[in-house]
């Protein structure tokens, strides 16, 4: 496991790239931290640092956003906040994308715990102080 502290959202390109380089082969990254705890702005550096110029916000009601790469690669954006069932995941075709081969970055997996795939990368994120954040992942 690594562990990363940060003082600041400035510090964050070097936490994506460290997350990007741990990645190996695996395509679907689980983001866990309370609510405020910054997952959505990490994920937003991570796209930035695989080279996607998309505007990156939360799914939170949509479920999922695309981007791509400046290569053509895609990238799925998952927040899990507002599923109520399992069966809302199974409704819009969850494992077209985490079996897809594309990277699939996922807010509240607590919600769909049970369909994640076995090959993950998991990030927590834990609040320290205002801007000050843990990062760890393995």
């Amino acid at each position: 496991m690594q562990t990363i502290h940060i003082d600041s959202q400035s510090d964050l390109p070097k936490v994506a790239e460290a997350i990007v380089e741990a990645l190996g082969d695996r395509t679907v990254v689980v983001f866990r931290g309370e609510m405020g705890a910054g997952k959505t702005t990490l994920i937003r550096e991570i796209v930035a640092q695989l080279g996607a110029d998309d505007t990156v916000t939360s799914p939170t009601f949509a479920i999922i956003n695309q981007y791509s790469t400046r290569e053509g690669r895609c990238i799925y954006h998952f927040d899990f906040y507002r599923i109520n069932r399992l069966e809302e995941a199974y409704d819009f075709g969850y494992e077209e994308y985490f079996y897809s081969g594309e990277l699939c970055l996922v807010e509240w997996p607590e919600k769909i715990e049970e369909l994640l795939p076995e090959n993950i990368m998991t990030v927590r994120i834990s609040i320290d102080d205002d801007e000050e954040r843990t990062i760890s992942f393995d």
